[in-house]
């Protein structure tokens, strides 16, 4: 399978953006469904035209129905009844899938099992993890991929030492993608549910950090370097004079919690531009949540990329780390913010 197909669904991931009124639809004529906890099923002969997104739910597509979309799901089961369509791809994370009827684009598998039953067609495969299960009479078009082959080592003949010449020392590297890939998805998902919190209590907060990142990224960028460049020094003067042992702890615990604000404030960023963008007002806590969450998610697959994949990060925790600093954590203003103006309701004359 072709590495931009695997990019094109792990972009599924996008399924997050659909306006939060299609959270709770439940019928084909709503587009886009994405559901949290709950079971989503297309009865017999319906059309969904529009991508399917469940969280810790279950799918079922029944017979002779069609999706004209891509489907996501995390932590749950999807099946696929006879004489069903998928008009799309689908991912699936930690669960299993049961095709009986067509898939036109490709599936991907997050440590779960495939089971294609006789009469099935599907394009590609790509497991992480996972197990794919092919009854006689199914046809897959494509490939089937296992990205994560056993680790079998091939006999090698004897070393003969030379005793001139010291041994180097073995070392292993043993790195699993599958896993690595839901490292940096955990990641987002935990920072976003940090960023939704935060959002709760220091709204006005995060607005001045992120008035800081926008209007003066250069200098926040700046602020950020100077306290990777000082701070070693002044942690070593502090530990010298022993006294200030407790301020130097203080200090670089500061740091990561600096990081940790400006990324949330940086993804505020995100989520509020992306919602203008497709002309959708979303509630603060869920422009947050969904901005910090794409933000860390594209961070971490970018950091896959050999050689230059760390830069993007560098950037951001320069840029995160200045703007906090800069504004104090957000309680003073940064030069030339302008606060939200806020409209008052007002009431008609009885």
């Amino acid at each position: 399978m072709k590495k931009t197909t695997l990019m094109r669904i792990l972009l599924l991931l996008a399924l997050f953006l659909v306006p939060t009124a299609s959270i709770h639809a439940q019928t084909p004529d709503n587009n886009d469904i994405v559901l949290f906890g709950q079971n989503y099923i297309l009865e017999e002969g319906e059309t969904l035209n529009g991508n399917i997104a469940v969280f810790g739910g279950n799918i079922e597509i029944q017979k002779d129905a069609e999706v004209n979309g891509s489907i996501v799901i995390f932590g749950g089961n999807i099946s696929f009844e006879e004489e069903t369509t998928i008009n799309g791809d689908v991912a699936v994370f930690g669960g299993n899938v049961t095709v009986t009827g067509e898939v036109k684009g490709d599936i991907v598998l997050f440590g779960g099992q495939a089971l294609l039953e006789s009469d099935s067609t599907v394009r590609n495969i790509a497991t992480f993890g996972g197990q794919v299960t092919q009854e006689e009479g199914s046809t897959v078009s494509g490939e089937i991929t296992n990205n994560t082959p056993p680790n079998v080592e091939a006999p090698q003949a004897p070393d003969i030492p030379n005793p001139n010449v010291p041994n180097p020392p073995d070392v292993e590297v043993n790195v699993n993608p599958f896993w690595n890939a839901m490292g940096k998805l955990g990641r987002a998902v935990l920072i976003a549910a940090i960023g939704m919190l935060l959002s709760l209590f220091l709204q006005p907060q995060l607005d001045r950090t992120a008035s800081a990142i926008t209007r003066q990224p250069l200098v926040a960028g700046g602020y950020g370097l100077l306290v990777f460049v000082a701070l070693p020094v002044a942690l070593l003067i502090m530990i010298v004079t022993i006294i200030l042992i407790p301020v130097a702890a203080i200090a670089v615990l500061l740091v990561p919690l600096a990081w940790l604000f400006g990324v949330i404030a940086l993804g505020q960023e995100v989520g509020e531009r992306f919602t203008k963008a497709i002309n959708q007002v979303w509630a603060p806590v869920l422009s947050t949540g969904f901005g910090t969450f794409l933000l860390m998610l594209v961070l971490g697959f970018m950091e896959i990329i050999p050689c230059a994949g760390w830069m993007p990060s560098a950037l951001v925790t320069l840029v995160g780390v200045g703007a906090a600093v800069m504004t104090w954590f957000g309680t003073r203003n940064p030069p030339g913010y302008m606060p939200t103006p806020t409209v008052e309701e007002v009431l008609p004359a009885s």
